[in-house]
């Protein structure tokens, strides 16, 4: 990762709320139930998703529980628990009794960013955390309302560039990848934006739509409907890994913006101390839900590409993306209260 064009974000702020939504999954699913062990699954397993309903966390957990449920053959719960740019549900986790019944649905922004920029983001990745598989990878992107007067990245920039401090663009948070890849951006195409962070894709949507902000820096995942149904655009995205309806969009890269290919992740997490076998056991359920069929298609629908990796593959990209994002906070000087 290139980090010689980012210097200094804008100094934030966090704010930490709850938000808190549940639901149970019946217990059916494409895949084959796995075999249990001798003493697990023995009652229903609760998915956290550390953002409000609406975003892309909480719809690829709630795909996961879905398919997830028949193969454990016992109820799975989603629970939202959104706040402080996911440390307040990421913490909550990390604190959870370790037995496998309470699972973390994570990503990049969380693990690989947060650590370094709150001073104490109630969680250490690798003390904390046992990973389990990567579920899905996808690009960022950028976003604007159907009407919006950008039609193209560049308009957007070249607006920027007249009125400086006055464009904005809304992130799911402070700290947020979305948030980090905009002002790496901002450094190299030597423009001044506004940020207006979010407390999750969901929110920073409804504003959007409403006028409220210029464009939406996100996953994929979190905005599919929208431009599929044609309420939202899609200026551009971070790599070239579109599917779905993002296929054909620019990457930055093809647009002369260098140094821009971030990806996004989403993974599952257990606290660490969860016993071996049932970490195993965790890691084969996980990986037959994102192998189905149906799953893999309702996925690369939303813009992201299902991976399903074994855990030892998912460990080395938790750790690089741990060293090379916590690089950048460095870099930037910034720290989150």
């Amino acid at each position: 990762m290139n980090l010689r064009h980012l210097s200094r974000i804008a100094s934030l702020t966090a704010t930490a709320t709850l938000v808190s939504s549940m639901l149970l999954i019946p217990a059916q699913s494409s895949a084959q139930t796995l075999q249990p062990l001798a003493d697990f699954p023995k009652q229903a397993i609760t998915i956290v998703s550390p953002f409000p309903p609406g975003g892309g966390n909480d719809k690829i957990s709630r795909l996961l529980a879905a398919e997830l449920a028949g193969i454990v053959g016992q109820p799975v719960v989603v629970e939202n628990r959104g706040g402080a740019g996911g440390n307040l549900g990421t913490s909550s986790v990390a604190k959870a009794k370790p037995d496998g019944y309470t699972i973390l649905t994570s990503q990049t922004s969380i693990i690989g960013v947060n650590p370094a920029l709150y001073p104490n983001a109630g969680f250490v990745p690798k003390k904390d955390f046992e990973p389990l598989s990567q579920l899905t990878s996808a690009p960022v992107v950028f976003v604007v309302r159907a009407d919006s007067p950008y039609k193209s990245m560049k308009d957007y920039i070249a607006d920027a560039r007249k009125r400086p401090d006055v464009v904005n663009f809304a992130t799911p948070g402070n700290g947020t990848l979305s948030h980090l890849t905009t002002a790496r951006l901002a450094t190299q195409e030597n423009i001044k934006l506004t940020h207006i962070p979010y407390k999750g894709a969901g929110p920073a949507t409804t504003d959007l739509l409403g006028g409220q902000i210029a464009m939406l820096v996100t996953s994929p995942s979190s905005v599919e409907g929208l431009v599929s149904s044609g309420k939202l655009r899609v200026l551009a995205a971070t790599n070239d890994n579109l599917l779905g309806v993002f296929k054909g969009t620019p990457t930055l890269e093809s647009l002369g913006i260098k140094d821009m290919n971030v990806a996004d992740w989403y993974g599952v997490f257990v606290p660490k101390g969860t016993p071996a076998d049932r970490i195993a056991y965790l890691e084969q359920a996980v990986r037959k839900a994102m192998s189905t069929a149906d799953m893999k298609t309702k996925v690369n629908q939303s813009g992201s590409e299902v991976v399903g990796n074994a855990r030892s593959d998912f460990i080395k990209t938790v750790d690089k993306e741990i060293a090379d994002w916590g690089a950048v906070v460095k870099a930037s000087g910034v720290k989150v209260d």
